[in-house]
């Protein structure tokens, strides 16, 4: 999220909801079911199906960028090899311009944040993990003080 919030003025951003990476009645892994969201789903048969899933992620997990949702011929995910997630730089002129790896091994926003950086200048943020640590006397001593 803090990636779009940097740089939303000077990009377009698209999440595509394509198809389950591991539905509990196909491909199901142990550790999804194990996983304190509870996000696990069958696979979706219809479009509706697609859309409600989409709409729960969107809505438990207060998902703020624009959200699209891919065909159920899935030809998003057919046409940039999606599957389970990857992500995308697409230029003014539709070309592709940043492919990132298969998640989630692969899958590095840094990478897109620093090909952003490059182009659009980076973004920096205070370091709020920094406190001042003052002294009671030296409070004392500053009040005092004309």
């Amino acid at each position: 999220m803090k990636l779009y919030q940097d740089y939303k003025d000077h990009a377009d951003f698209l999440t595509i909801y394509i198809r389950e990476a591991h539905p509990t009645d196909e491909w199901r892994m142990k550790s999804n079911e194990k996983d304190k969201d509870d996000v696990c789903y069958v696979q979706p048969k219809t479009l509706e199906q697609r859309v409600a899933i989409a709409n729960d992620f969107t809505k438990r997990f207060k998902y703020g960028l624009p959200f699209g949702v891919d065909e159920m011929s899935n030809a998003a995910n057919d046409a940039y090899a999606a599957w389970p997630e990857r992500l995308y730089i697409i230029d003014e002129k539709g070309r592709i311009t940043y492919k990132g790896g298969n998640g989630p091994f692969k899958y590095d926003p840094k990478e897109v944040r620093a090909w952003l950086a490059q182009k659009f200048g980076e973004v920096k943020h205070e370091d709020n993990t920094k406190t001042a640590m003052v002294r009671p006397e030296a409070m004392e001593t500053a009040s005092k003080t004309p």
